[in-house]
């Protein structure tokens, strides 16, 4: 069970480094990085499709309203 949390947790972590990057050239964008920019979101859209599959091992998991408080 542990294994699947540390997918889960290993691809959170490279989305977050991902849109961390894209703020980064959204925020200096220049014409020339156009391709850059194209990448990095077709990242983020990949780690949305890796984030879902894991979502699915993940649909019998219950987390306790008072994580979230």
């Amino acid at each position: 069970m542990a294994e699947k949390f540390d997918h889960l947790e290993e691809h959170l972590e490279k989305f977050v480094e991902n849109i961390r990057q894209l703020g980064i050239i959204v925020s200096d964008f220049q014409p020339s990085s156009q391709a850059g920019l194209n990448q990095k979101l077709n990242f983020i859209v990949t780690g949305l499709q890796d984030i879902d599959k894991c979502r699915q091992q993940l649909h019998d998991i219950t987390v306790p309203l008072e994580v979230f408080e």
